[in-house]
């Protein structure tokens, strides 16, 4: 029984069964694909639920404000997937007449969908012949062929890409990329998968040769950034402070409070962070200590201080990037996780 057979009897009898796998629109299908990238299906299938709930078709995406948008993905994390998702929209409608495209040349044109997601939507929605490629196939590949060229160099693109394009000829597309997806998340995991039960043992070179846990390779290249960020808590006239994100950073377009980065983590009493406070708020503005945090991305590491502010005056021109809004309209806003936990830790009127 060759590879294929396996992976898509394996499917059959083993699969989660999952909203958008009951669809072959392709808008449904970009929806979960963009949703799930960098998520666990358990975490991302509630948010799949309330976008296609907001916005069931991709003409109601696109009429939608950005605001919004960040507002439905707040908690998701890499927040230029939902900006890029609504660019794209706005493209589908403009450029497409509002059909959803379902060739693969078309679909990878489009802002934000690289060769995996046109793959995917592309074999799921019509059937075309194109191979997915993420973390799940590289793994199964990985190991099944005993392949220990780096998934990310770009030798290794090469090569894994040319073999699962020649192993999904002559098979159903859409069932074959849906198999060997579900394979390497419920059957090939990344640690310590239970390969006594595995139907791909007799053939698997990993196994064989007892190199599981050495499979698949990957280049170390990430260098991991520490920050400090300071945010100053200002409450006036049951109004607070704050500040939209603007620069090309984390958390871009959302919104949380003024606040000052430092190279370490700030006392009040620090001469530097001292000087650009009261610079911020008027020498005469004194600090409170509420509460600290670390908040961890996939490239940094976050350390968060948050400082009450008495005595302070906004000493700074105001515009469309600062300002006071009430709790309600706070409320409305997107904002970083940490935000959300600290309005919902914190005594505000303490």
């Amino acid at each position: 029984m060759n590879f294929q057979i396996i992976i898509t009897r394996w499917y059959q009898a083993n699969h989660r069964i999952l909203p958008w796998r009951a669809s072959t629109d392709p808008y449904v299908i970009w929806l979960s694909e963009i949703i799930l990238q960098q998520t666990r299906v358990e975490q991302g299938l509630p948010y799949f639920n309330r976008f296609l709930a907001a916005f069931p078709t991709v003409a109601d995406f696109a009429a939608a404000s950005e605001t919004e948008i960040l507002k439905l993905w707040q908690g998701l994390g890499y927040y230029s997937r939902g900006r890029n998702m609504l660019y794209t929209a706005r493209e589908v409608m403009e450029l497409h007449q509002g059909v959803f495209p379902v060739a693969y040349d078309a679909l990878i044109k489009l802002k934000g969908i690289g060769a995996y997601t046109a793959a995917a939507i592309s074999s799921f929605s019509s059937g075309e012949s194109r191979a997915v490629l993420d973390g799940n196939v590289f793994r199964v590949l990985s190991r099944y062929f005993g392949i220990d060229i780096p998934i990310n160099s770009t030798a290794g693109k090469s090569t894994f890409s040319t073999l699962s394009q020649s192993l999904i000829e002559g098979q159903d597309a859409a069932l074959y990329n849906q198999a060997i997806m579900e394979f390497g998340a419920l059957q090939c995991k990344p640690k310590s998968p239970n390969c006594a039960i595995c139907p791909l043992q007799d053939g698997c070179a990993a196994y064989a040769g007892n190199l599981v846990n050495q499979l698949p390779v990957k280049l170390k290249t990430v260098k991991i950034k520490t920050r400090y960020l300071n945010y100053l808590f200002c409450l006036k006239d049951g109004q607070v402070l704050v500040n939209k994100r603007i620069k090309e950073d984390i958390w871009q377009h959302l919104y949380d409070f003024p606040h000052i980065e430092t190279v370490q983590a700030a006392e009040p009493g620090d001469p530097e962070f001292s000087s650009l406070l009261q610079e911020m708020f008027g020498k005469d503005v004194v600090l409170r200590p509420l509460m600290e945090m670390k908040h961890l991305l996939t490239h940094q590491i976050i350390y968060v201080k948050f400082f009450a502010l008495d005595n302070y005056i906004t000493n700074f021109n105001m515009d469309a990037e600062v300002n006071w809004v009430s709790w309600q309209e706070l409320d409305e806003l997107p904002q970083p996780k940490i935000l959300t936990k600290f309005i919902q830790s914190v005594n505000i009127n303490s």
